[in-house]
């Protein structure tokens, strides 16, 4: 989100509803919004603040070179994720996977998965898609086939 603070601190809204769960990695890889390659960052420190994580990150020692960061996607490490169960997926895995509707339209590829485009109501029956160490609902895809990379959804070619 940007600087925190004087002291380099960075302030985080984590894509998870286990807010603390960022702050548990000793490193997050940092992915610029100009490229997909991430760099490894040391973190020095991290603790939740509300909604939000701020962590003091190794190298990082000013607001200015703070905000040089913002914009930047925080991930871990694929490997430092806790394992899943065969019928989950982490929302990472979505990202390729072709979105089809229950017409069976095409309506394009899966890009990102932004925080604005979670659904966190359970009232859906639908299976489960986790993210980090969180569990959420994606109320309106219908199902995801791994090996097919297909994600089938529950809207239109207007939605």
């Amino acid at each position: 989100m940007g600087p925190y603070g004087v002291r380099g601190w960075v302030k985080v809204a984590p894509f998870t509803e286990a807010t603390d769960a960022l702050a548990d990695y000793p490193t997050w890889w940092l992915v610029r919004r100009e490229g997909l390659d991430g760099e490894p960052w040391p973190v020095e420190s991290a603790r939740v603040h509300a909604d939000t994580v701020v962590a003091k990150l190794a190298g990082i020692d000013t607001r200015e070179a703070a905000a040089v960061l913002k914009g930047s996607l925080v991930a871990v490490p694929r490997d430092a994720l806790p394992p899943l169960r065969d019928d989950e997926l982490y929302v990472g895995d979505l990202i390729g996977m072709t979105v089809v509707n229950r017409r069976g339209e095409t309506l394009g590829r899966w890009r990102r998965w932004t925080r604005s485009a979670r659904t966190r109501s359970c009232a859906s029956r639908r299976k489960a898609v986790r993210c980090g160490s969180c569990r959420l609902v994606a109320a309106l895809v219908d199902a995801v086939d791994r090996e097919a990379g297909r994600v089938e959804v529950d809207w239109g070619l207007d939605y």
